[in-house]
C-alpha cells in the first residue's frame, strides 16, 4: 500500500455516511468499547462534538497517548492501517513535543489488530488481565507501546 494513497484529516460532516458504513458494521466495531452505530442521529452525534467513544479514564497525561482505529471490513488486508499508523507517528511526534509515548490496548482475540501493531514498531508490553468492558463483557487486553525515539520501519 502506498502512503500517497492515504492521507490523515479530521472528520468533517461530509463524511458521516463513509464513517455509517463502517461504525454500523458489527465486524468492524467487534474490538471496539462503544456499541455499533445504528442510526445517523447517532453518527452525527460525533461530527458535532458528542463522541461517545472515549475512553473516560485517558486522563491529560502530556507525555502519553492512546490510539485506536477501525477501518470498513471490504478495506481489510490492504495494509491501509499500517501505513496510516506510521503516517500519524511521524507526525504526532513533531506536533506534540511533550509526547513520549503512545500506547494502543488491543484484545487478545485481535490477532489482526495486533499484527499490525508490530509491523509499525509498536511493542507488546503486557496482558492486562480482565481490563477493557466490551459488547457486555470484561476482557483481557494487550497493551503495545510506541516511544518517540522508536524507530519507525519502512
Amino acid at each position: 500500500m502506498e502512503s500517497s494513497r492515504i492521507s490523515l484529516r479530521p472528520f468533517k460532516l461530509s463524511d458521516v455516511e463513509d464513517f455509517m458504513s463502517w461504525a454500523g458494521d458489527d465486524r468492524v466495531t467487534r474490538y471496539v468499547r462503544w456499541n455499533t452505530i445504528t442510526s445517523t442521529d447517532k453518527g452525527l452525534q460525533v461530527f458535532e462534538g458528542g463522541d461517545y467513544t472515549q475512553d473516560e479514564n485517558i486522563g491529560d497525561d502530556r507525555c502519553r497517548a492512546h490510539i485506536g482505529y477501525a477501518l470498513g471490513w471490504e478495506y481489510w488486508g490492504q495494509g491501509i492501517v499500517t501505513v496510516a499508523l506510521k503516517m500519524a507517528l511521524s507526525i504526532v511526534f513533531k506536533e506534540f513535543p511533550d509526547l513520549v509515548r503512545v500506547q494502543a490496548l488491543v484484545e487478545v482475540e485481535n490477532k489482526g489488530s495486533q499484527r499490525v501493531l508490530e509491523k509499525v514498531g509498536f511493542l507488546k508490553e503486557g496482558l492486562l488481565r480482565k481490563y477493557g468492558f466490551n459488547k457486555g463483557e470484561v476482557r483481557d487486553m494487550f497493551i503495545y507501546g510506541f516511544l518517540s525515539t522508536d524507530p519507525i520501519p519502512d
